[in-house]
């Protein structure tokens, strides 16, 4: 907040910034933009205050009023701020229940939810939260555009057909009395209405670019006056004032009236602001402008609060009007500006003209404008990239066209809202393996896996949320795979964990140490590795237990899975360093290496120092190397005999009593499975090196190598 006041001054300042460097040329490229954007203003201006419920000079205040201020406080070069589809029809949705349309309260509190929603604009430019427009995903948005679409097309249904039929009445209803009174059809309405309609489809194939809205009520319009249609019953505008927009007479201290406004007004903020904020990052991309969209939302805000006070209504961004002028070369924000100055200027000498323009004249343009609000496209784009977006979509639709509008925006954020907590609550936990070039890691779930070592890729943060979904998915694995005593968890997707994270962490190594295994991490994020290390996580797993992950397999094969198991038990070869393994099946009469799970045989160990001190006394122990001739070729304890487990499994008889046996292999596992044959034959003075040669070589002591017999 701090930092908003100490911006404050450069925000209210932005239309110097604005004006800064400014030449004739920009002024001229600007002033055809603002006409041109003008000419489609205008009419829109007066079908979209119909639209609202409201008289037509209200949408030409709101036009003059909020195209000028949203220029000159506004981020974007091009976005238009004015009248639009949307908040019109939320006008009308918040203020029906409130007043009757065509009373002067209900203009007031047109007024007045403009000033509340410009209001809630503002405060959320100035305190930096442009983020919250986030909140609104692109499904909700398609969804409550595709509604209030269809809303707008029904309720032309009336004005098109001459019906009187109250506003406000929900689609179903509307569809019923406009069905009750068909035999009330005014043949020459419903003709202009269609005119229009067909027209303005012509047009916008044949060429985009043109004001096919002006054109079109220009020519229905001239067709209705030749035709003298106004005198067969066909309704038009009325009379309009020829003034600058007046001070509205706003009840600003009413809490009651302000209390009952709020929701709404949040709703029409907050969609605003969206529509605002998607038509500027689309223009953008084109321009290359770069956008601010904190100052965006003061300029959304300020053109609502000026168009509130100055008789206007709810205003927000439009897209044709943005790419129009983006398209008819506006340099700078001025051009939109422009817009509506020529608005006001054109209103006093055509005020007299527009006052018989054919009110289904103007229903016709407005429902085929509404029609383009229904993007089926982007309904199905949802639909079949995900089932769960496009169902929030098609229920924010249903919401929209059955419920108050407010109300569908929020039912949808809340929707939206809860997807993304179920989604991120049921992280995927899933087993994975290298591919078939041991270059990538991916999950086959119909290969088996390592029967010692399990890797896992949790896709998710580890919040408090979720870590029940994974706490529970982890052991499903553990119960899957009782012999793998290793987990090696990948953490690249867990962009976060919180206190619970580690607190399911803790719980998740302390099953595997149970098991007699251990935990390891790769590409632990640097967030998450400093929760780990604030909360005393990292000393509790051991920082050895955070490997790098081109090694990490490596690392884990030669130092702490069990080779044993890899030579004489496994089938799979999951990883590279398992294919160049010798394979040593064992018969059936070989004593079980995996070992029963219970308490484990007393063995007793020795330091490596201690054993190099007796190798070297006058009544050395015998010590047998249970490793494969290979790994005893690259290394060996002095005077060691190399017996290879599989032999000493199979031929234990062989193994002489006459000294005490001291059993060495590469970290000591296997010496474990030889030294629990050996004491199931009879053989009680049987010691383990502890840590086995990896401890041997740790403690700097003589290695004799190549030789294959003990000497």
């Amino acid at each position: 907040m701090l930092a908003a006041l100490q911006k404050f001054p450069a925000t209210i300042a932005r239309p110097v910034e604005v004006m800064r460097g400014y030449s004739l040329e920009t002024l001229r490229a600007d002033l055809v933009a603002g006409v041109t954007v003008g000419l489609v203003l205008l009419p829109q201006a007066l079908a979209f205050s119909l639209l609202a419920g409201l008289p037509p000079e209200m949408g030409l205040y709101s036009a003059i009023v909020a195209s000028i201020i949203g220029a000159l406080w506004g981020s974007s070069s091009h976005l238009h701020t004015g009248p639009t589809n949307t908040a019109s029809l939320l006008t009308l949705s918040v203020i029906l229940p409130l007043a009757a349309p065509g009373t002067p309260e209900f203009m007031a509190l047109a007024g007045m939810l403009a000033v509340l929603a410009g209001a809630l604009r503002l405060i959320f430019g100035l305190a930096r939260l442009g983020l919250l427009v986030n909140f609104v995903s692109d499904s909700v948005a398609v969804g409550f555009t595709a509604g209030a679409g269809i809303l707008i097309i029904s309720n032309q249904i009336a004005p098109i057909l001459r019906l009187d039929l109250p506003m406000g009445v929900g689609l179903i209803e509307t569809f019923v009395l406009s069905a009750a009174q068909i035999q009330r059809t005014h043949l020459p309405s419903l003709l202009l209405g269609v005119a229009t309609i067909a027209l303005i489809a012509t047009l916008q194939r044949l060429r985009r670019r043109l004001p096919t809205l002006l054109i079109a009520l220009v020519v229905v319009s001239a067709i209705a006056w030749v035709l003298r249609l106004e005198e067969s019953g066909v309704r038009t505008l009325g009379v309009l004032p020829q003034s600058l927009p007046p001070l509205a007479k706003l009840p600003l201290l009413d809490l009651n009236l302000i209390g009952a406004l709020a929701n709404g007004a949040l709703a029409v903020a907050i969609i605003g602001l969206v529509e605002a904020s998607a038509i500027a990052r689309a223009i953008a991309t084109h321009s290359q402008q770069r956008l601010d969209s904190n100052q965006e939302f003061i300029g959304q805000g300020l053109a609502n609060i000026c168009a509130g006070f100055f008789s206007g209504y709810p205003c927000s961004g439009s897209f044709n009007r943005s790419a129009l002028s983006f398209q008819s070369g506006a340099r700078t924000s001025l051009g939109n500006a422009f817009s509506g100055v020529f608005v006001l200027i054109a209103m006093f000498p055509l005020a007299p003209l527009i006052a018989h323009l054919p009110r289904p004249v103007l229903a016709g343009a407005l429902a085929i404008t509404a029609w383009s609000m229904v993007d089926h496209l982007a309904i199905r784009r949802i639909w079949r990239a995900d089932r769960v977006d496009g169902t929030i979509s098609l229920i924010t639709l249903a919401a929209t066209l059955f419920v108050p509008l407010q109300f569908a925006i929020i039912s949808g954020v809340l929707m939206s809202l809860g997807a993304y907590l179920w989604r991120t609550s049921a992280p995927r936990v899933q087993s994975v393996l290298p591919d078939a070039a041991f270059r990538h890691w991916e999950y086959q779930p119909h290969l088996p896996v390592c029967p010692q070592l399990a890797v896992v890729d949790v896709l998710g943060d580890l919040y408090f949320g979720a870590v029940n979904h994974v706490e529970e998915q982890m052991n499903v694995l553990l119960t899957r795979n009782p012999t793998q005593r290793f987990l090696l968890l990948r953490m690249h997707s867990v962009q976060r964990c919180d206190v619970s994270g580690i607190k399911m962490l803790q719980t998740i190594v302390r099953q595997y140490r149970d098991r007699g295994g251990g935990v390891y991490f790769v590409r632990v994020r640097q967030p998450v590795r400093q929760m780990m290390d604030v909360t005393g996580f990292t000393q509790y797993v051991g920082a050895d237990h955070f490997l790098d992950e081109d090694h990490a397999i490596d690392h884990l094969f030669h130092r702490v899975l069990d080779p044993a198991v890899c030579i004489y038990e496994c089938e799979v070869r999951a990883f590279r360093e398992c294919q160049n393994l010798p394979k040593r099946p064992l018969p059936p009469e070989a004593i079980p290496l995996l070992p029963e799970r219970g308490a484990p045989l007393q063995v007793p160990m020795i330091e490596p120092r201690e054993l190099w001190q007796q190798i070297r006394s006058p009544y050395p122990p015998r010590v047998i190397d249970v490793r494969e001739p290979r790994e005893y070729r690259q290394g060996h304890i002095p005077q060691a005999e190399l017996l290879p487990l599989y032999e000493l499994l199979t031929h234990s008889d062989n193994v002489r009593r006459d000294r005490p046996i001291v059993l060495a292999c590469r970290s000591g596992r296997r010496s474990e499975r030889a030294a629990a044959a050996l004491m199931r034959r009879g053989f009680d003075r049987i010691t383990i090196l502890r840590g086995g040669m990896l401890a041997w070589e740790a403690s700097d002591l003589l290695m004799a190598i190549g030789q294959e017999n003990g000497g």
